[in-house]
């Protein structure tokens, strides 16, 4: 059995978007026992991460050195067309990931104690960003 899901996320420019407690109430409301999730972004300037969630200082300084790998306004980058946090956003996402696997057990998903779903955005200005969800039972 096959269940699948969109959710909008709506961004306030860099940062990290913790949206774990969403996933987690549509996995129950499917009512599926065992089976593996997907959680797929479709887009190419932001990524996916699975991270701490219990200090806020964890995902400021993810923030922090992506800026520093990856900085804007840097003249080497050709693709600019955006503006310059375009490259650096393609970079970022690069990096990280589009999607995840994450197994589901007894209607909830198998995170770590510390674990959080976050959608990591690279772009400065405010986005929305769409995400699909797939149970796979």
């Amino acid at each position: 059995m096959n269940h699948h899901h969109n959710l909008e996320i709506r961004t306030r420019g860099k940062g990290l978007y913790p949206f774990t407690r969403e996933v987690a109430q549509w996995v129950a409301s499917t009512g599926v026992e065992t089976g593996l999730l997907t959680i797929f972004l479709q887009h190419t300037s932001a990524s996916l991460i699975i991270q701490e969630n219990a200090d806020p200082d964890v995902v400021l300084d993810l923030a922090d050195f992506f800026e520093r790998l990856a900085p804007e306004n840097d003249p080497r980058y050709r693709h600019t067309t955006e503006g310059p946090d375009d490259m650096p956003s393609h970079l970022r996402a690069a990096l990280t990931q589009t999607h995840l696997s994450i197994p589901a057990i007894g209607r909830r998903m198998v995170l770590g104690t510390w674990q959080g779903i976050y959608l990591f955005e690279h772009r400065g200005h405010s986005q929305r960003r769409s995400v699909v969800l797939h149970l796979l039972a």
